[in-house]
């Protein structure tokens, strides 16, 4: 049984305020907020004291968090399509952010294949508009754009990419993942870092990220819990490929480090530029490990099921997490045992009911605020230089 809003409130206050307190009273633009990633990380600032603005479509899909979430985190949402320009000016100049988070993307590999130019637009084009209306309004807020650990070539050597590798990718979502971090560098150093007005940029690489409240298509813990929700065997397409599987709280810790310390730092600080996010090797596991880990805390059964189209999938990504490490003092909280019974948890509360999940989503932050607090992390013992 989870902890009740009181308790988290409490387990909260016995934990200095995360992130130096930083983001209590900033107007922030979560854009993607009504995805998986985008509702965990406003409802997140939420918690900080952040009075959080949302621009996206409508949820991809039914059930979702961010209809849990909404009537309690977003002072306003906007319906808004990045690959509109006007659209996006529009709920930029309304809401004139401290600090704008940028998560709109289409963000599934399998669905770049049979939507190549709505990938493309949603992930190149949406990613100039935001960074073209900060500049045609002369913001100076910080801005930091979340792409993934596929931008990267991959050769698949064994070795955990780093952010100065060649920028790349196979299919048309990694492929639309390096452009846009072409087209943020490209901005910054055309535009923001020449503008006294504009604020500082930055993007961030992450992992595979699981947690409760993701029920996307084609991703393998949606379809685990899908599968045994309805008591049917998990199918799964490509068991031995290996990923670097992370809590989305993990990510989200990163980004709000990043985006705070960019705040606070400027276009002189060596945070503008690219951060990756990535667990530790524990977490370095295949899928077929993942499903077998999720079996232990929900049983069932699984099977290898080759995929009816072939299409490319890389059989190995690991990120390199050292940059993080060294410059911001972030590191991983949750061991992937740790990640992924966190994540099963919150799937069988939502399918019992016993418990509003407003109040068990929050209890999952304070308990990994607490853990970070505990393992003296920078950001969450009030170490970053942040104010």
């Amino acid at each position: 049984m989870g902890l009740g809003q009181g308790a988290v409130e409490d387990l909260v206050s016995r934990v200095s305020a995360p992130f130096n307190n930083f983001y209590a009273g900033k107007r922030v633009l979560v854009t993607g907020h009504t995805g998986f990633k985008g509702a965990w990380l406003s409802l997140w600032l939420k918690e900080l004291g952040a009075v959080v603005f949302g621009a996206s479509l409508l949820p991809p899909t039914q059930p979702n968090l961010y209809e849990l979430i909404a009537e309690e985190v977003f002072e306003h949402d906007a319906l808004c399509d990045v690959r509109d320009l006007n659209a996006v000016l529009k709920v930029i100049e309304t809401v004139r952010p401290d600090v704008i988070f940028h998560l709109a993307a289409q963000p599934l590999v399998r669905r770049s294949y049979a939507e190549p130019l709505e990938t493309l637009q949603t992930n190149v084009l949406g990613t100039a508009n935001v960074l073209e209306a900060v500049r045609r309004l002369g913001l100076p807020c910080a801005v930091l754009v979340v792409t993934t650990d596929k931008c990267y070539e991959n050769p698949e050597t064994g070795r955990a990419q780093i952010e100065t590798d060649p920028l790349g990718g196979h299919d048309i979502y990694s492929a639309s993942k390096a452009c846009a971090e072409l087209v943020v560098q490209s901005w910054r150093k055309s535009f923001f870092q020449t503008d006294a007005k504009l604020g500082p940029v930055a993007t961030a690489r992450a992992g595979n990220v699981i947690g409760g409240g993701d029920y996307a298509a084609d991703r393998i813990v949606p379809d685990c819990i899908r599968a045994l929700m309805s008591k049917q065997p998990i199918h799964v397409r490509n068991p031995a490929a290996v990923r670097p599987w992370q809590h989305v709280l993990e990510c989200c810790s990163g980004y709000l480090c990043l985006a705070a310390r960019l705040a606070c730092e400027g276009k002189s600080s060596p945070m503008n530029g690219a951060f990756n996010f990535g667990p530790d090797e524990d977490a370095r596991r295949t899928v077929g490990e993942v499903v077998t880990e999720i079996l232990r805390h929900w049983p069932g059964e699984f099977h290898s099921t080759p995929p009816t189209v072939a299409l490319h999938e890389a059989k190995l990504l690991w990120l390199s997490a050292e940059k993080a490490k060294q410059q911001l003092g972030w590191r991983p909280v949750w061991s992937f045992a740790d990640a992924v019974s966190r994540t099963v948890a919150w799937y069988q509360q939502h399918e019992t009911g016993r418990e509003e999940m407003m109040d068990f989503t929050r209890e999952q932050i304070a308990a990994y605020v607490a853990d970070a607090h505990t393992k003296r992390l920078d950001w969450a013992s009030n170490g970053a230089e942040v104010r």
